[in-house]
């Protein structure tokens, strides 16, 4: 191993405001199964060292394989040659070495689960699917566990020492009726270990995704028009993740790249939204104790009753622009820089009835879960794919739609949003941003927009 602190005084000096050294040691596990047979099993260890060191205004990295410090010497005294000045730097001596504790415990390492027992769940995954819709053509299922250990040391002089785990499950599958193709896709997981896949969780993932599939086959058209809309609490969070939640982070708010920027302290919303972004939520996937740059995690209120109260901030936005990092400093692994990205994002619940929201619309769509889409950060705007929607008539659900789209801009909605329900629902993702993803956790409750455009076929 090596000498953190000898490191960090050679990385230090000049004009060099913060640096620190991120070591890491990632062990995991990939199968992917396609049409019952095995397509890839990968069991690996992915280990090395990244140094940054932070200028006014700018960011030098260098990353290595190697844990040797005559190695990670030469690579600090490098970025320690981008520094202006000939003043030494020292790193603070006194470290504290914190040891990251989680509220929840892990009960089974999925690394000490057999191989065969890991197989045997995604063939017995594809087979009881498989069962459940006959009119599947193809079927996909892929499970990932990682294991992430952390060794983070600071300029500062705080040391961190981290493990997190995260197991993943997820399944595609596509159908065919009359000449006609459908997919329906869902995918479960969080922090936690090989017991999260209880048989009640896995017959649950399959018997949802394949009534998403078998609905989908004998769905109607979607209509085209502006409607009003319900946004379920099954569907996630992921307009407010998409739509808003990029939006919300320090790089993009700040640089100008975001249709919230210098909108702090600004009504953005109705009274009746309220956004968090809370990393210490038990089991969730976008769950922490330290961020990648060894700064705690807390709850962040970024709006509150509609109004504007923060952004997510990582250590370089922060001191730029003097403001206090909200622990949402993130990095993929150890070859990257981190940036300021979401962990857990989520609308609070409200005190609607969620059935009364419902009840309350003559004609509208119901939409259950969201698919992929794209958004402009600058101007707000965006577009989602309708996964699983409904139509809503006369108050009651109706029948299900096919091929649909949903259209608007992630301010205007915010501020129309007339009814927020008492429920809560949260969906699983890896968010990729500057070709890097992170695991992230998104939650909303059933909400009513009264006015968004809804793409399908002209009536």
């Amino acid at each position: 191993m090596f000498d953190e602190t000898n490191v960090l005084n050679i990385l230090m000096g000049g004009d060099s405001l913060y640096g620190d050294i991120f070591a890491e040691e990632k062990t995991y596990t990939n199968i992917q199964l396609e049409s019952e047979r095995i397509e890839k099993l990968e069991q690996a260890v992915d280990k090395g060292v990244g140094i940054r060191v932070i200028l006014p205004w700018k960011t030098f990295y260098a990353t290595t394989n190697s844990f040797e410090e005559k190695r990670l010497a030469e690579l600090a005294a490098e970025l320690r040659g981008f520094s202006e000045g000939t003043q030494k730097g020292a790193a603070r001596q006194d470290r504290r070495i914190i040891r990251a504790e989680y509220p929840f415990a892990i009960t089974t390492d999925p690394g000490a689960i057999d191989m065969e027992k890991k197989i045997a769940m995604v063939k017995d995954l594809e087979s009881m699917v498989r069962k459940m819709e006959p009119r599947i053509k193809q079927a996909r299922v892929m499970y990932r566990d990682t294991s992430q250990d952390i060794r983070l040391f600071t300029s500062e002089g705080i040391g961190i020492e981290d493990s997190r785990k995260q197991v993943v499950l997820t399944l595609f599958i596509v159908g065919e009726e009359k000449g006609e193709m459908q997919t329906a896709y869902e995918a479960i997981g969080g922090f936690y270990g090989f017991e999260f896949f209880t048989e009640e969780v896995i017959e649950t993932l399959a018997r949802k995704t394949a009534k998403r599939l078998s609905g989908l086959l004998s769905a109607v058209e979607a209509p085209m028009g502006t409607k009003t809309v319900v946004l379920g609490s099954e569907a996630g969070g992921t307009m407010i993740h998409e739509a808003v939640g990029h939006g919300l982070e320090a790089d993009l708010a700040m640089e100008g790249l975001s249709c919230y920027k210098e909108m702090l302290g600004k009504k953005i919303a109705s009274d009746l939204v309220s956004v968090v972004d809370d990393k210490t939520l038990p089991h969730m996937r976008g769950t922490y104790t330290y961020d990648d740059e060894g700064v705690p995690s807390e709850r962040t209120v970024l709006v509150e009753k509609g109004v504007l109260k923060n952004y997510l901030f990582d250590r370089f936005h922060a001191m730029r622009y003097g403001m206090k990092s909200t622990g949402n400093g993130r990095r993929e692994s150890f070859r990257f820089r981190p940036i300021p990205r979401m962990s857990n994002t989520m609308i609070l619940p409200g005190t609607d009835d969620p059935a009364g929201i419902i009840a309350s619309i003559d004609n509208g769509v119901f939409v259950v879960k969201m698919g992929g889409g794209q958004v402009d950060t600058v101007r707000g705007d965006f577009v989602f794919e309708i996964s699983e929607g409904y139509l809503i008539e006369k108050g009651k659900v109706g029948p299900m739609i096919k091929n649909a789209t949903m259209m608007g801009n992630g301010l205007k909605v915010l501020q129309e949003i007339d009814m927020v329900g008492s429920d809560l629902g949260f969906g699983i993702g890896t968010c990729g941003k500057d070709g890097q993803g992170v695991p992230v956790s998104d939650a909303q409750p059933t909400l009513r927009i009264p006015e968004i455009v809804v793409g399908g076929k002209e009536q």
